[in-house]
């Protein structure tokens, strides 16, 4: 009894106080434990669903989603002025980077899993979560419509001040034949664990008496089609959890099991440098997985692929057990008939401003893979940009005019900078110097023409931004703080000059930095691309991706659950029970 209210004692304090929990982790994990602890942040204050006071005057936020985008935006908003209201039909933030390692058991899908009203129920701010899926979304009328997860039948209409859409983006099938009757994604946690389930059931059917060797060959035959991050982590993961753990479980069929990966174009990580890609490429052919690049998928059956070779036409067919299907994304229903009410049907995704302001509305923001930035080119404001910076409208510009306005513009128009560090310049009066020869820089004039001639190529720079939680989290974040700072903001505008306008923007437009990517590669060993063009594979960059996803996790609860599995693999292997 003594023992019992002990422990009773000691998890009552656990739960009160979450932030003892990281010293379990510090423990646990010296490398990943330490960069987690120094990135924690424990919020504190506030309640969820406590109702605004009456007479309240505070702006409704109705916050769409709760992925990347979603969760990093209501971790970050710290102003009480506003009521949240969050409706998203899945109650938990998934840490989706490590659902290739939930499929084969490296992970428990419920350690890479936090509540939603976890994440928000000690935030100084009111927030409202619902478990519902929006439809609907009114622009004219400022209103979404809304239908329960419980009961189709239960709809019901919401409200907005301003509505931040976040709902992420579906798998892209590229309509082919038989995809979605046959293949598995790996896009959410019950993917994953639909896929792991699957593998077993691979397993055990090869096991039985009754079949053939063909039959048990084709079983046994995995394929994953998409060369890009996800389809590569996963087939590296299954290797090992083949190689690793179940060659020992079913010794009968070790021989049989073959894994296929398929990719359209030449090279598998295109994303990625050409040193990762190669490497990466030669350890599949070491570990015996079959690699075919530059074959397309024409169509799904219940027992076979058919693949068509894009340079000579030539078609085959490959049998297979299971099939997981990882090529990208495609924007949402609900979002593309958004898309049509805003004027942006010829759109492929829907489109905002640098501000992340939905194009073509007011009080409407989009972030993460449902939307992407479209950055306004230089060439179209040329001349507003040439009159703002010619203060004495004497019809040509110097150096010093031009200096004064650099930053502004450098601010507005991030392709310009991008343009610079191609051409190995330090600033844009270097272009202007190129522009006009060898006439000295203090006496350079330009006239308009001119003005345009010298930036004419800059626009060549533009880039869209990936679809990766990095970005997602960055334009959360970036999001919140301005919702954080908006009233003093509107007094003090920080942004930089409206060309075609007077004043200044209120905020300085979203800029995105790249923090490096990873690619696991199964056999404990890790490709790592950083910042500066830093390229590192091998074990030190598999303890680096520990640390890193560690750290990155967002509550100290997933943290330690996150470092334990993996302490757990280490010892006593992957778990390849069929629940």
């Amino acid at each position: 009894m003594r023992s019992l209210n002990f422990y009773e004692r000691f998890s009552r304090t656990f739960r009160e106080n979450p932030s003892l929990s990281r010293f379990l982790v510090v423990f646990a994990v010296s490398g990943g434990g330490l960069v987690a602890y120094s990135e924690a942040n424990i919020q504190t204050g506030g309640k969820i669903d406590e109702l605004p006071e009456a007479g309240n005057e505070k702006k409704r936020v109705v916050v769409l989603g709760t992925g990347w985008a979603g969760t990093s935006f209501l971790k970050n908003l710290k102003n009480p002025s506003y009521d949240i209201q969050v409706i998203s039909p899945r109650n938990y933030f998934a840490f989706t980077p490590l659902l290739p390692s939930v499929t084969v058991g490296t992970v428990e899908a419920r350690s890479v899993v936090e509540p939603i009203r976890n994440i928000v129920k000690k935030k100084n701010v009111n927030v409202d979560y619902w478990e519902a899926e929006c439809y609907r979304i009114d622009a004219k009328n400022k209103k979404i419509y809304c239908r329960s997860s419980q009961d189709d039948k239960d709809e019901f209409v919401v409200d907005y001040d301003y509505l931040v859409v976040a709902m992420g983006a579906r798998v892209n099938t590229f309509n082919t034949p038989g995809v979605e009757e046959n293949c598995h994604y790996l896009k959410e946690v019950e993917d994953a664990q639909k896929i792991r389930r699957t593998v077993i059931d691979c397993f055990e059917k090869a096991s039985l008496p009754n079949l053939s060797e063909d039959e048990k060959k084709r079983v046994l035959q995995f394929v994953v089609v998409g060369g890009g991050p996800t389809g590569v982590e996963f087939a590296a993961e299954l290797h090992d959890f083949v190689s690793e753990d179940l060659v020992k479980l079913y010794p009968s069929v070790k021989d049989l099991v073959k894994i296929t990966l398929l990719e359209a174009t030449d090279h598998i990580l295109n994303m990625f440098d050409k040193r990762i890609t190669t490497f990466a490429e030669e350890k599949f052919h070491r570990d015996g997985i079959d690699l075919k690049t530059g074959e397309m998928v024409v169509k799904v059956s219940e027992k076979e692929i058919s693949t068509k070779v894009i340079k000579t036409g030539e078609v085959s067919t490959i049998p297979y057990g299971m099939a997981v299907w990882s090529t990208g994304i495609a924007t949402r229903p609900v979002i593309m008939d958004f898309m049509k009410q805003i004027g942006q049907a010829n759109r492929r995704v829907l489109a905002t401003d640098e501000w992340l302001r939905v194009e073509g509305t007011n009080s409407i923001y989009a972030l993460g893979d449902c939307a992407t930035i479209n950055q306004r080119k230089v060439m179209e404001d040329i001349s507003a940009i040439f009159q703002k910076a010619d203060k004495d409208n004497s019809g040509t510009l110097t150096v010093k005019e031009f200096q004064e306005a650099l930053d502004d513009i450098c601010d507005r128009y991030p392709q310009v900078q991008l343009y610079l560090k191609n051409k190995q310049m330090s600033s844009l009066v270097d272009l202007l110097t190129e522009s006009k020869g060898d006439v000295a820089k203090e006496s350079i004039e330009l006239n308009v023409e001119e003005f345009k001639s010298a930036l004419s190529q800059v626009d060549s720079q533009m880039k869209n931004l990936p679809a990766t939680a990095q970005v997602a989290a960055q334009q959360g974040s970036y999001l919140a703080d301005c919702f954080n700072r908006m009233e003093e903001c509107t007094k003090n505008p920080e942004g930089p000059l409206r060309f075609r306008e007077s004043g200044r923007h209120r905020f300085r437009p979203f800029r995105y930095k790249h923090l490096g990517q990873f690619a696991p590669l199964g056999g404990e060993q890790t490709a790592a691309q950083l910042p500066g063009d830093w390229v590192s594979i091998g074990q030190s960059s598999q303890w680096l991706w520990y640390s890193v996803y560690a750290s990155k996790q967002v509550s100290w609860r997933t943290r330690s659950l996150v470092v334990s599995d993996w302490v757990r693999r280490f010892i006593f292997g992957r778990d390849s029970s069929q629940i």
